[in-house]
Parts: C-alpha cells; structure tokens; sequence
C-alpha cells in the first residue's frame, strides 16, 4: 500500500552513522504550527529529549513544527551533557528550517546511558531538509526502528481528513507507555483540549493495551500533529475515531513483531465488575511469562489463566469463570482441539468472568527463546 503525508506535512529520512548501518535519522515537517498533544513514559527517569520537548511545548504553546528523530542512542540518563545535546539538535535544526527552537519536537531510541553523537545529527539535517517530500514515508518508517523486524505504518482518511501514523517497537513494551514511539499526523484543524484528549481516549484503547515483556522505557512517547491544511474541523466524536482507528493498527503491529513472537494473541475480557477492572485483568494475563509460554509450547495449560486472573488483584466470581481459545472451551473441555488451536499464528483468547458489566481487549504475544536471545545479547 503507497502512503503519503496529509496535506502540509514533508517527511525525511537520512543515515547518520549513530546504528552501525542503516537509516537512523527521521524528520516530520509541518509548513505551518501544528497544534500538539502527547503522551509520555511515566518511567521515573524520562529521557533528556522529552524533558527539552516538554519544555518547549510549554513555550509554544502546543504547537509544533517539526519533528526529529534518531534510533541507535535513547539519549536518556546522560544527565545534563544529554539535555545539552538535545537542546543543540534542537537550536540547529530551527535555525534551518527558520523557526523557533521550541517548534522542535525531539524523540531518541536505543541504548540508554551513551553520550549522543551531535555532530553525526548535524551532518545530516541539510540533507533531511533538502530531501524531505510527503513522499519518504517507507524511509522515516525504516530510519525509527531499533529490534523492530518489519516498519509500523497506518493511515486512515474521512471526510476530507487525512492521518498518518507511524510506530516503532518490539521489546519493552507495556501499558503506560513502553519502549515505544509513534507520531500521528493529521491535517485536521482541531484545537488542543479536543485533541489532547481524543489522543487520551486513543492510546488507552491501542497504546496502554499492548504488552509484550512487562517493561516500559525512558523514552515512549506518542505524539500528534494537527496542522489544519485540510480547512476542516470534524467533529470530535468523528476524530476520536479515526484516531483510534489509527492507533489500534499501529499498536497491534508492535504486538505482532514483538521481540523472538511467532504468535500474535488477542485477549477478550468479558463479564468483569467495569471496564478498568476488565483491562487489569487483561493486562496481567497478557504480561504472564507462564501464560506466554504455554500460548508459545501449544499448551492448553488453562491452570495458567486462571492463575493470572487471580494474581490481577480483582475481585471475581471464580466458580463461574469460562475459559475459551477461538471459541473452544479450555475448562472440561477437548484439550487436544484447544492444542490444535494453539499451533495458529494468530490466537484468540476470551475470558467470561460472569461479575459485572466490564470489558476490555487486550493484544500480546508468545514468549520464546529467541527473546532471551535478543536482550542478551543487546549492546554487544
């Protein structure tokens, strides 16, 4: 499928040298501020470029006009050498693209505790801007990536208005945020209360209900840009949706290229006392390493799910609890069927709980060697 930026929006990627190959380095530009709402990690030690960005969203007003990202370094618990060099990216690359230094927004992802390499950044912000085109959406997809096996993009376009989202992530990757980024761009005209919080309501239902290991980050950040271009304001019920739309698929492809996954797994949570208490329950079977496991040996193992239903802390009526894989029941039921069903690469899993009016769906994937493999052996 051919993306292309909304209205207004450029887009460019370039190789700086900071991974050891490949594209590293992205830029998201608007031609005009673009209104900007964002959430953060919630990890205790957020990185220097979310400090300096929350920093100049405050200065700006909530409006931003480009976008800098680097994957390779995370620029995070560098200290204040680390505020430095992102507020240096940030001043060098307003002073080319002629705007103010707090219309940079600024993302990093790697290896966190390295010194970033400014002047590898420097070297290439002429070539981003001189390059950048609504076209180079394959090229920023590509130059965000760390673990990531395959680049996460979305659109979505009505009445008029166009998204396009981006992702990236494959490990460290739970509710409230995890090793994570993702840029949305619209050119809807949309104020700021109204789109901070439709983006709220987004990412609670795709971002904050993925897990893949359990961990989150000093870096995960989802952010989106209204610019306006398209003249039109939808509503915002309207806008809710199709931002949700936007950030479920890219939440789900994280979901699916998690790190060493060979399953892609959707828990559906029903009957439980609310929708919080639904999503919990969830969460805690989806971060479930014996769970994980199991779902990864084809076990139908459903000893493991009630096991973490119980460990979610939320009070249930346990002797009604109904267990089901794709429909197939695990409890008293033909477990060499449910084994079957478990050799799929997507599994659907669904948990009648039968204690309230409660429920909430919920994307993960298996648990494999591969991963152990993959954080083993990280920085060398």
């Amino acid at each position: 499928m051919e993306f292309a930026a909304p209205e207004g929006f450029k887009i460019a990627a370039a190789v700086s040298g900071i991974k050891k190959s490949g594209l590293d380095l992205g830029l998201l530009y608007s031609d005009r501020p673009a209104t900007t709402a964002v959430v953060f990690t919630r990890n205790a030690f957020p990185a220097a470029p979310i400090l300096v960005t929350r920093e100049h969203l405050k200065a700006s007003d909530n409006t931003t006009r480009a976008i800098l990202v680097n994957a390779g370094n995370a620029n995070a618990v560098t200290g204040e050498s680390g505020m430095n060099a992102a507020r240096q990216c940030a001043a060098e690359l307003a002073r080319n693209l002629s705007c103010k230094p707090c219309e940079i927004f600024l993302s990093s992802t790697g290896v966190i505790g390295r010194p970033l390499p400014v002047d590898k950044i420097f070297a290439q912000i002429p070539f981003l801007i001189r390059t950048m085109s609504p076209a180079e959406v394959d090229a920023f997809s590509k130059a965000i990536m760390t673990t990531d096996t395959v680049p996460k993009v979305a659109a979505a376009s009505a009445a008029g208005v166009r998204m396009l989202g981006f992702a990236k992530g494959s490990g460290m990757i739970h509710p409230d945020m995890a090793t994570m980024l993702s840029y949305i761009l619209t050119d809807a005209k949309v104020d700021f209360p109204t789109l901070d919080k439709a983006l709220r309501l987004a990412v609670d239902r795709s971002f904050h209900s993925i897990t893949v290991d359990g961990d989150t980050s000093t870096n995960d950040t989802v952010a989106v840009l209204a610019n306006g271009a398209s003249g039109i304001t939808p509503s915002p019920e309207a806008f809710t949706a199709q931002l949700t739309e936007v950030c479920q698929t890219l939440a789900k492809a994280i979901a699916r290229d998690g790190e060493g996954a060979t399953k892609f797994v959707e828990i559906q949570i029903e009957g439980a006392p609310s929708d919080d208490a639904a999503r919990t329950i969830g969460r805690t079977i989806a971060r479930s390493p014996l769970v994980k496991t199991a779902i990864y040996g084809c076990d139908p193992n459903w000893g493991r799910l009630i096991c973490a239903v119980g460990n979610s802390g939320i009070p249930v009526a346990g002797e009604k609890v109904e267990l089901f894989i794709d429909d197939v029941p695990l409890i008293n039921g033909d477990l060499k069927l449910v084994a079957e069903k478990l050799k799929s690469k997507e599994v659907q899993i669904r948990v009648a709980l039968h204690s309230g009016p409660g429920t909430a769906t919920v994307w993960t994937c298996d648990l494999t060697e591969q991963y152990i493999r993959i954080n083993a052996d990280y920085t060398t």
